[in-house]
């Protein structure tokens, strides 16, 4: 105890104790915010080691194919089947969800879904190939090139997007519409028919 009582009379030498309790006070502030936000920068759990089954599969026997019967690829369309699904989904979604937020009024919402669903039809279409970041002006830039009947629709749907969102410019049924009616005609451009762009 005289060991103790000589260290902590040595440091409130050097520090005082008003400037002591301070330090204190940060070290706790700092240790409370590292506990609060512990997920940012300590891993929540520790590495676990496993072991790993070993398999027997190389020593099992394997069962003749019967003669006669061919082995339709039933995973393999599955899984084209899926993958086309997954394709289709966000659009749909996207739309129906453009649809309810229109029904609530919110117009503003809705614009900004149905341009995200035209975007997404001419990514599919392999006419633009989008990064992160992309204004609608370079999107608008982007799908014109190849197909320049693109251009007048897709040129206004994205004009309108931005005089609502970045120019604040509030949005009716008239304005919904107006999308509505412009996004069409960018989907109808992208289909194969007469007069169509390669």
């Amino acid at each position: 105890m005289r060991g103790y009582d000589e260290f902590l009379g040595r440091v409130f030498e050097v520090i005082p104790p008003g400037l002591m309790l301070l330090i204190l006070l940060a070290v706790t502030g700092l240790v409370a915010a590292l506990w609060y936000w512990h997920p940012a920068w300590v891993s929540w759990r520790l590495p676990r080691f496993t072991w790993k089954k070993p398999s027997w599969k190389r020593w099992r026997r394997k069962k003749k194919a019967k003669h006669g019967k061919k082995k339709e690829p039933v995973l393999k369309s599955a899984k084209a089947d899926k993958k086309r699904k997954e394709t289709k989904a966000p659009a749909l979604v996207r739309q129906s969800t453009a649809d309810r937020l229109a029904s609530e009024g919110r117009y503003a919402e809705a614009i900004r879904e149905r341009l995200r669903d035209t975007v997404a039809d001419l990514t599919r279409a392999g006419v633009i190939d989008p990064e992160p970041g992309t204004t609608a002006a370079e999107l608008t830039t982007a799908a014109s090139t190849g197909r320049p009947r693109l251009s007048p629709p897709l040129t206004g749907a994205t004009g309108l997007f931005s005089e609502i969102w970045y120019g604040h410019r509030p949005a009716g049924r008239g304005e919904d519409e107006k999308m509505r009616e412009m996004t069409a005609e960018v989907r109808a451009a992208l289909q194969p028919g007469p007069g169509a762009d390669r």
